[in-house]
């Protein structure tokens, strides 16, 4: 293991198993199903001595390119295309990119969509949201303030329910994000190490159900102020952690969701936290070397190598999911 990781706990995987079970199987039947409409993102390969950095070249795969500028469009199309939307469309609280991809996934598949978004949420997110068509509701300062708004929503419209990170077919949905990485690592020479940003859990959750058998190991980086894996793991649940730092408008949920929790356990080789300066620098090191304009949450991951948070092995290939930049920041 490389240095600078805290390691998880041992314990089941929760996945379970037949219709409702959150694996590969199931994975890639969402994959078949949501392929006509989100993108294939690609991948690249790029010199470590390029960011100051030694040892074996660095992948990023860069999930930004997504529809609606995030990794979300994969799991809100697998919300909508795989469950019943009643007449009522949908309704989701998020910090921006979950609003943004529920609104794009709902204008192209022709559903109403509703959106609370807390307060704090990026410009550039709300533009996204404004521009699909969806309504949007701002709800209290914090996404749980959001959530609650949307869930009294919810209750009084029979509308459904698309939750940012706990909900089946959302994990399903971003899981594809890992099959998808594991197909192209050939293409860059091999991975052996995935770096994703952690918020609620959907992604690194469904990432790591997916690869659960690839060879591929799956580490979270969170940040310091908010680390919300990083505390359930210690307790062995998943429990309130800060909900601040730079990163807010993405990575900070009150609690990871109760569905990935023990997929994480299992199958996530351990946590890292980083700083919102290291948050910060690693944007301005995308933007210098790569022209590529992430939004805090988006270069968490790249943070934790950039600022040594996660340590690789001399020879170990490490890739970085860039997973979002819809920032309103065009000057890094």
């Amino acid at each position: 293991m490389a240095d600078g990781i805290a390691g998880t706990q041992a314990g089941g995987d929760g996945s379970g198993s037949g219709p409702e079970a959150i694996d590969r199987a199931a994975i890639e039947a969402t994959a078949a199903r949501i392929g006509d409409h989100v993108r294939r993102t690609p991948v690249i390969e790029v010199a470590a001595g390029d960011f100051g950095l030694e040892g074996a070249p660095l992948v990023f795969k860069l999930e930004f390119l997504q529809h609606a500028g995030s990794f979300k469009a994969r799991g809100a199309f697998a919300n909508l295309l795989l469950r019943d939307v009643p007449e009522a469309g949908v309704v989701a609280a998020s910090g921006g990119n979950h609003g943004a991809a529920v609104a794009h996934a709902a204008r192209a598949l022709g559903v109403r969509a509703r959106i609370f978004v807390p307060s704090i949420a990026s410009p550039a997110k709300i533009a996204r949201i404004e521009a699909s068509g969806a309504e949007l509701v701002v709800g209290g300062e914090l996404y749980a303030d959001a959530l609650a708004a949307a869930e009294a929503c919810i209750a009084e419209t029979g509308a459904l329910a698309v939750h940012a990170y706990d909900q089946r077919e959302t994990l399903l949905g971003q899981g594809t994000t890992g099959l998808e990485l594991e197909r192209q690592a050939g293409d860059v020479g091999g991975v052996d190490t995935l770096l994703v940003a952690v918020g609620g859990g959907g992604l690194i959750g469904g990432v790591a159900a997916a690869l659960a058998d690839s060879g591929i190991r799956v580490v979270g980086v969170e940040p310091e102020a908010a680390p919300t894996l990083h505390r359930a793991l210690a307790a062995g649940r998943p429990v309130e952690a800060p909900a601040g730092g730079l990163a807010a408008d993405s990575l900070a949920p009150r609690q990871v969701g109760r569905l990935m929790f023990p997929i994480a356990r299992r199958h996530v080789e351990g946590v890292v936290l980083v700083t919102d300066e290291a948050i910060a620098e690693a944007q301005s090191a995308l933007w210098r070397t790569l022209r590529v304009a992430s939004e805090p949450g988006g270069a968490a991951a790249f943070a934790a190598l950039l600022g040594g948070a996660y340590r690789p092995a001399p020879d170990e290939r490490v890739a970085v999911l860039l997973c979002g930049a819809n920032t309103h920041k065009v000057d890094l």
